[in-house]
Parts: structure tokens; sequence; C-alpha cells
């Protein structure tokens, strides 16, 4: 049955609307939980325990201990995010001026008026204010906000193809936001991080979260800022910008010229669904199939992510076969030398088929991410067995196993590629995307129960709740671990789906046909070299960022140790606060210079070098850039497992490497602290990189192809 435009104008915010009630009761769930001194913590439904029920011993000044380190750690959290949102704010406004100036002289195509050309650039200001906004919210509140855009607005009449244009400023918003929170936020927490650790456990032989230890609050501000504000605003970016490239392509499609407004919310609509099939998935972890201890927390987690992936293949049959035409056309680049287009027709069910392709790859990717990070497995393990010999065996099998984890999801993200674009041109791929974002709450989820898990263990520790407590934190910092590095790879091969579709319309919009994209023209090739460079630029000026904010961190955890009279004993307090400042002051102002280079390369070569280079940049950056940041992050997951594997000492095995204060355990520890950088700065901050300069080079698309006919400013200087 067809939906008619009002249906869908209900629905689409409906949903949203639920997705966040949703999100309020699960709120008002957790809050029930209760520290009470010298009682025991019970929560029970239909007869089952849960893990909340397991019994509490501590006395009142444990309790008393645990609330005032919350406290502590809310408030460096709430310290650290306000100001990185004042830098935010100024970055705003500079690039807001920019958006307007560049974008309102460009001159009009088509029958559009000059009025046309002041209202792109008023309306991609605006589109990239509330892009701004909403990703700080995301990051912010943990959650992403599903935005809805009434495509029958007035103010551009008929031509809906300026105003999905404009459209595009908002992912530009969203994703420049995330950029510098993945960055600053994973500066802050790596910095404290390995500071913490090269000290406490290396040197001064004292266990992870002791608070003795000066870093441990600013380590555990650090689960909150990068990896929750962080991933949460990342997720949100490849959301708004698959969305945005679908809307885009469809707009110059034959859904936009009928105005057909129920075939053009199908990216809209497979949002919507994705949310209530997220909400009905989430009773299997509360109701269905609960974790009845530690060692469950992984499967339930997994099955979360396997039954969504289940329920949402017929929601998306369902919403292609309403809201979308029995038939439609679509332009895509043409190989016949001098025709730029042909013309393609889509029917209704091959977006089913493209939104399906990228719902299951991303499964497939998540799937082998635990595989290669989750210490139940032989990779890890064979990571964890060749600590035996030391640090440099151990860094070289965790290497390795990074450079091999990319085989699967290389293919996975071809095959969505290849399906997408064969069935619906960048259409289909851009609606792959989507189809892999399609159960994000759930992904999302499932990525924040690791920082949370880290940070209940570092209660614990500094709290003094017993062994008994921290063994099982440890095993649910474990699963927590496996859960992050799946929702990085979602995150990863969403953004290579994504940056690909806005790449497409990228080329649609500068009016550029295959052969001129073609490698063996030189400026698209010097693009390319130039583009595969760039994540590796990135990477270099991220992980030396988190290595001078470490060696800071590292020297006031040494002084505090070695000034401060009884510190090591235990009856005196460290200064909690100076290392607080060290990480937030390092990570602000290195969040800078990559910030800077990932916004101004597209608009430098754009402007210099032409709309052929910069396409050739994107694509480079593109595929060196996903390759690296999934080796970047199951490297360092891997690392990071495999330590927690020897800690644990859960099999014959693991007992055998030695434990704790090992060998082996130091080996671990050298190569757990150098995939810190790698899993939680760098790796993760590269698919904003991709996303960041393919939507952003979107967003500019009208004024580079209109300086100097879209050759650049340097080759039309130069006739060249």
């Amino acid at each position: 049955m067809a939906l008619d435009d009002t249906a869908i104008a209900v629905i689409i915010p409906v949903c949203a609307v639920l997705g966040i009630l949703f999100a309020a009761y699960l709120w008002k769930v957790v809050a029930k939980v209760q520290l009470v001194g010298g009682q025991n913590v019970v929560r029970s439904q239909n007869g089952r325990e849960y893990l909340l029920e397991e019994e509490q011993r501590g006395e009142e000044e444990v309790v008393a201990k645990a609330a005032e380190i919350q406290e502590a750690v809310q408030d460096g959290a709430q310290a650290f995010m306000t100001t990185e949102f004042k830098y935010m704010g100024i970055f705003g406004v500079i690039m807001s001026i920019v958006i307007f100036s560049l974008l309102s002289i460009v001159k009009p195509e088509g029958d559009r008026t000059q009025q046309d050309e002041l209202r792109n650039g008023i309306f991609s200001t605006i589109a990239f204010i509330v892009g701004a906004l909403t990703s700080v919210a995301s990051g912010y509140i943990g959650m992403v906000i599903a935005t809805y855009a009434n495509a029958r607005t007035t103010f551009f009449g008929d031509n809906w193809s300026g105003l999905f244009e404009a459209i595009t400023g908002y992912g530009l918003g969203g994703s420049s936001i995330a950029l510098f929170g993945r960055v600053g936020g994973g500066i802050y927490t790596k910095a404290a991080d390995v500071g913490a650790d090269l000290v406490g456990k290396v040197e001064k032989d004292i266990p992870e979260d002791d608070p003795r230890n000066p870093a441990v609050i600013a380590d555990n501000v650090g689960d909150n800022v990068g990896d929750i504000a962080g991933m949460g605003s990342d997720l949100f970016g490849s959301f708004a910008e698959s969305t945005c490239a679908a809307l885009v392509i469809s707009a110059v499609s034959s859904l936009g010229v009928d105005h057909d407004f129920a075939g053009i919310s199908f990216p809209l609509m497979i949002s919507s669904a994705g949310i209530i099939v997220c909400i009905l998935t989430t009773f299997v972890a509360t109701d269905i199939y609960p974790a009845k201890n530690a060692s469950q927390v992984e499967n339930t987690l997994k099955m979360q992510m396997i039954i969504s992936t289940i329920l949402m293949t017929p929601a998306a049959l369902a919403v292609a076969m309403s809201t979308l035409p029995p038939e439609f056309t679509l332009q895509v680049p043409s190989a016949t030398p001098g025709q730029a287009y042909d013309t393609k027709t889509v029917k209704n069910w091959y977006l089913f088929i493209t939104v399906a392709t990228g719902l299951w790859g991303g499964l497939l990717i998540g799937l082998q991410t635990e595989y290669f990070t989750s210490n139940r497995y032989q990779p890890v393990q064979d990571v964890a067995d060749s600590c035996r010999t030391g640090s440099a065996t151990n860094v070289i099998f965790g290497l390795a196993l990074g450079y091999k984890s990319c085989i699967i999801p290389t293919i996975a993200i071809a095959c969505a590629i290849y399906t997408g674009n064969s069935l619906a041109g960048m259409y289909g791929i851009a609606t792959a995307a989507l189809g892999m974002l399609g159960t994000l709450a759930t992904g999302l989820a499932i990525d924040a129960y690791g920082p949370i898990s880290d940070n209940a263990g570092g209660i614990a520790e500094m709290a003094g709740m017993g062994e008994d407590i921290r063994e099982r934190t440890d095993a649910l910092d474990a699963a927590g671990n496996t859960t992050a590095a799946i929702g990085k790879g979602f995150a990863i091969g969403s953004a290579a789906l994504v940056s690909l579709a806005l790449f497409g319309a990228y080329i649609t919009r500068v009016k550029i046909d295959l052969q001129q994209t073609s490698i063996l023209d030189p400026k698209v090739f010097a693009g390319l070299l130039v583009g595969a460079m760039l994540p590796y630029w990135f990477s270099a000026m991220t992980m030396k960022s988190v290595g001078k904010a470490a060696l800071a961190m590292v020297e006031e955890v040494r002084r505090q140790f070695n000034t401060i009279s009884g510190l090591m004993e235990g009856t005196a307090r460290p200064d909690y606060k100076a290392c607080v400042a060290i990480s937030t002051n390092a990570s602000l102002s290195e969040m800078i210079p990559p910030g800077a280079l990932v916004m101004l390369t597209p608009v430098i070569v754009g402007t210099l070098f032409g709309v052929q280079a910069l396409a050739g940049v994107l694509a480079g950056a593109l595929v060196s850039g996903v390759q690296l940041a999934v080796s970047m992050a199951n490297t360092g997951g891997a690392w990071d497992n495999a330590k927690k594997y020897i800690e644990a000492g859960n099999t014959e095995h693991a007992r055998d490497l030695g434990g704790k204060g090992s060998d082996a355990h130091k080996a671990a520890v050298t190569g757990d602290t150098v995939g810190d950088p790698l899993k939680d700065t760098s790796g993760p901050s590269l698919n904003i990189l991709i996303k960041l300069m393919a939507v952003e080079s979107l967003v500019f698309a009208p004024f580079f192809a209109n300086l100097a006919g879209g050759q650049g400013l340097f080759f039309h200087f130069f006739g060249l």
C-alpha cells in the first residue's frame, strides 16, 4: 500500500519523537538504581536476576567515595565540553561567513534568478548552523536525534534541486563539529590514559585506576568526552551526510522533477523505520534474553546487533514498496564519449536491495571486527601469546592483525558499492550507506557500552569496592572494548559509502563526466596521490599530539609522586585538577592543526587546481583512509584485549602467561599504550576526515565550478 504525502509527513517526526521518548524512559529506568550503603542493590523483573542485582558489600564511606568520584568525573567532563563548545562556536561563526560569502556570489544556473543565488547562500548557511547544533546535541546527550526537514518549504518554490543543494550545509555542520569533538576528545582521553599507564602501571607498579594516580580522574573524564560524545557526533555526521547525499541525488531525478514528496522522503523513512526497529530490539536485552552474568554480556550485545538487522530487512522492503513509485529515472554519468549522462530506470525494489546490501554488509563488518578484537578468539590470544618474548613481538603481531582485518570490510564495502551503483547509480550507494546506518541506535548503544564499563571499573577501583567487584567490571570492560571496536567498524564502513555517495553528488554538481575523472588525466592522478597521503599526514599530527600531551601528563604525574609526601602510601590526596587541566589545554590546542588540514584542503585544491584535481583528492583520501582507519582501530582493540586476557587469567593459557605484573603483562601494557591513540584518536577520526572533505567539496561545488570555468586559478593563470 502506497503512503500519501500527509502520512509520510506525520510518520517521520513521530518516529523521531518515539525514539527520544524511549531514550528518556530508559534513562528513568537506569536512574532508579540507587547506591544505598550497607544494603543490597536489588533489581528484578519477571522473576529474573540481573547484573545490577549483584550484592554490594561496600560500607557507607565506599558509597560516598564512589559518589564523590562520579561528581569529579562529571564536573571535569562538563568543564571540557563547555570550553570545547566555545572554540567550536568561534569556528562556526567564521565558517558560516565563508559559506554565505562564497555561495552567494555563484551565478545561478538555468532559469534560476539572481534572488535564488542569495537564497542558496542563506539557506546553506542556516543548514550548516542547524547541523552543527544538532551534532553538538548528539554528542552532548549521547544519542542521535532524528531530524525532519520538510521538503515542502516555500522558500525555493518549485525548485527542489536548489532546496536540497542548501541542505548539504546540514551535513557539513554535523561533520565539522564531529571532527573537533573526535580529535579533541581523543587527544584528551589518550593523553590521560597513556600518562596514567606509563607512570602508574609500569613505573610504580600500582593497579589501573588506582586512586593514588593523579591522572585517573582525567582518564575517566576522557572516556566520556572522547568515546561517548565524539562517537555520538561522528555517527550523527554519517547519518546526516548519507541522508543529504541521497536527497541531493534524488532531487535531480524524476522524483524531484515530479515533486514526488513520498518518493523523495525514502531516505528519511528508512531512518524512521530504523528507530522503531531499534526500540523493539532493546527489549531483547532487557526482557527476552538478559545477561545474567558478565560472561553473557558480549553475546547479548551481539544478538541485539543480529536481531536488529533481521528485523530491519522486511522493514526496508515495506518502506521501499510504500513510498517509492514502481519506477523512476536517474541521471547517471555516461561512459559514452561526448555524452555526459545516461538515463537509468530504477525499480522500487532495487532500492530495497541496495539498503539490504548495506545493512547486512554492516553486520558482516561488525562480526568480523568482533573476531579480530575479542579475546575469546584466536587472533587476540595469539597477540597475547606473543608477549612472552617482549614488547617488540607484541607490536609486530598486533600490526599484522590490524592489516589482516582490513580484508573482509573492504570486500563488504566493495560489494555494497558495486550492487548499489549497478542498480541505482550513486543513489544506490547513498541508500546502501543508509542501510548500514539503519540500526544506528543499536550500534551507538553497543559502542557506548565500552566507555561506560571502563568508567565503572575506574570508579570501583578508586572507591575501594573490593577485588570481586573489580573482576566483574574488568570482564564488562573487556566486552566493552570489543563492542566499541564493533561501533568503530560500523562508523568506518558507513563513512566509506557515505563519502563515495557524496563524491558522486559532487561530480554531478560540478558537471564533469567519467572521461574527465579518469586516473589517466594528470590532474586527477596528481590529486589521487595527494589525497592518499592526507590520512597519513592527519594521523601523524593526531598521534604526535597525543604523544606531546601524554609527555606533559607523565611529567606531572611523576612530579606529584616525587613531591607529595604520603602519596604512594595512600595517606595524601593527589592533585587531580592539575592533570585534568593538562588534558584539557592540550586537547583544545592540538585539535586545531589537524582540523585545519581537513577543512582547508578542499578549499585550497578546488580554488587553485580545479574540480578535477579535487575529485582525485577525494578519491585518494577515501581509498587510503578506510584501510588505515580499520587497521588502526582493530590493532588498538586487539592490544587492549590481549592485555586484559593476561590480567584476567580465565584460561589455562592465560594463566600460563603469568598474570598481572609478569614480563608478558608488561609487554602487553606497552602494546596497549601504543594502541590507545590508534583506536581512540587517529583511527576513529579518519572516517570523519574522508566524510568531511567530501561534504565540504559538495557544499562549495558551485563556487569551484564557476571559478575560472572549474580549472582552478593556478591552471587558469598559467594556461595549463
